[in-house]
């Protein structure tokens, strides 16, 4: 995926700064576990001069995990912006997942995953899966999973048939606790079409999180997404956002 130089460099930073900040921090005490977590946030941002931009975005994350094999979790973000009068960025993502655990590292799940992107031309998609995942590091400091599945996958575009397509999907996700009031995130993730695997999307997200206080935070985050076949060769493959934002967490 081809990313902007700038996008680039921040990125290098935000790893550089997580192996340091992880080589001098201490462990964090363990906090008390809590059957529901849930997380908002909400970030805007304006310019002006030679370009007005007003870009808004809105997120959420939610963990139902009642200390049994079974968790459940799902998570949205919302990014809306104009430039000049004009709408630049309309995007909805959701995803809902359902994870059983067989071993203390290995699990099973089920999701559904929902995406609507007015700049890709994607009205809606909706892809359903189930697979396998591991949990290849997990610890109070660092946790990596990874995971596969199988599923469907229906896309509608503006002026063309709804497309109907069996899927692969692929996941990584990292949280990295770097001191005990900030913690680094990155995640990955993959769907391809099994009757063309070329049609691809790819998502891409990392960032950092710090503590204002013991239920807010302040986080920044990049997300890329990249669509192998867009609808339309005027359709750029690649998007990348930068978002802040004010994060409450219960």
């Amino acid at each position: 995926m081809a990313m902007p130089s700038r996008a680039h460099q921040v990125i290098a930073c935000l790893v550089v700064l997580s192996f340091a900040a992880t080589a001098a921090a201490q462990a964090p005490p363990s906090p008390e576990h809590k059957i529901w977590k849930v997380a908002a946030g909400a970030g805007l941002a304006l310019t002006s001069g030679n370009k007005e931009t007003s870009n808004i975005n809105a997120a959420y994350d939610i963990v139902y995990d009642p200390l049994t094999r079974n968790i459940v979790k799902s998570d949205g973000l919302m990014i809306r912006g104009k430039t000049d009068g004009e709408l630049s960025a309309n995007r909805i993502g959701l995803n809902v997942r359902d994870q059983y655990k067989l071993t203390e590292r290995a699990f099973v799940f089920g999701q559904n995953q929902y995406l609507r992107d007015e700049f890709k031309s994607i009205d809606y998609l909706i892809a359903p899966s189930g697979g396998l995942g591991y949990k290849l590091l997990n610890t109070e400091r660092t946790k990596l999973d990874v995971d596969g599945g199988l599923g469907a996958v229906w896309e509608k575009n503006p002026g063309f048939d709804l497309d109907v397509s069996g899927a692969v999907t692929a996941g990584e996700k990292l949280v990295q606790t770097l001191t005990s009031t900030t913690t680094l995130t990155q995640s990955f993730t993959a769907l391809w079409k099994t009757k063309e695997f070329a049609d691809a999307l790819y998502t891409f997200g990392i960032g950092v999180a710090a503590s204002m206080s013991t239920r807010t935070q302040l986080k920044f985050e990049i997300l890329d997404t990249f669509k192998n076949r867009p609808p339309s060769p005027d359709i750029k493959k690649n998007d990348v956002a930068v978002l802040m934002a004010i994060v409450f967490k219960t």
